[in-house]
């Protein structure tokens, strides 16, 4: 390993070290100089907001500090950079898990719960998506929270741990790809899609039979009700066939 990858190696163990101080409360606090005006969660929660109208992007320590009337060097008493306030904004957005585990009926009903208060916290929080999606993060205690429930509504149901892991993963994949699909929703541009599709078809209807049919049919005409439902029974019906 080169001088340079040395160094950007262990900048990384640092980042992580300061992320999980951060998220479980066990950085330091300041021994010497006046009383801290501020908090890390109160940092975060001021970069929630601004995310949440303006997207991810939108979100830099000048920004924040902005927003709470402090200097920019006076945050890095509380966070050190952007990745670590990002990692306590998830873990503080996502928050406490969905308490399912006293609802009637089993693993199925307690996990379909979880997965529709798990969707609507993607749905209030979108960004979260791009806040994840592109490295392994440091999770916090709501963050494990919720994967401690979903494993907790199929303990009992013969699963091997992997396979519990996995349907879990399966889950928070089709919610992840549901509130992608919300948020890029734009109802001009899918009008404007849908207009040129069936132009092409009519042009084209031989080359795309199975294509052209469907769409006659009424395959891309919404249907209403939640996007999460299908796909969600789906893989719940995979699990008890699984099982059974």
């Amino acid at each position: 390993m080169s001088g340079s990858e040395s160094r950007k190696s262990a900048g990384k163990q640092d980042g992580a070290k300061a992320s999980f101080a951060l998220l479980w409360g066990e950085q330091g606090q300041p021994s010497r100089g006046p009383k801290p005006s501020l908090s890390a969660g109160r940092i975060a929660e001021t970069a929630i907001r601004i995310a949440d109208d303006e997207g991810l992007d939108a979100v830099s320590l000048a920004r924040v500090a902005k927003k709470l009337d402090v200097t920019t060097m006076a945050f890095y008493r509380y966070v050190p950079g952007k990745a670590e306030l990002v990692d306590l904004m998830v873990d503080l957005a996502i928050g406490p898990p969905a308490p399912v585990a006293g609802i009637a009926g089993g693993w199925r009903p307690q996990l379909t719960e979880w997965a529709r208060q798990c969707a609507a916290v993607y749905r209030r929080h979108p960004w979260i998506l791009t806040a994840t999606g592109m490295r392994r993060q440091i999770m916090g205690p709501n963050q494990l929270g919720w994967l401690d429930t979903a494993l907790a509504a199929l303990a009992g149901t013969g699963l091997s741990p992997v396979q519990r892991h996995d349907t879990f993963l399966l889950l928070v994949g089709h919610i992840r790809n549901i509130t992608q699909q919300t948020a890029e929703h734009n109802e001009a541009a899918n009008e404007e899609w849908a207009d040129l599709t069936a132009e092409v078809l009519e042009r084209h209807a031989d080359r795309f039979p199975a294509l052209t049919s469907a769409v006659a049919e009424g395959a891309f005409t919404p249907q209403g009700g939640d996007p999460l439902d299908f796909g969600l029974e789906r893989i719940l019906d995979g699990v008890a066939a699984l099982l059974t």
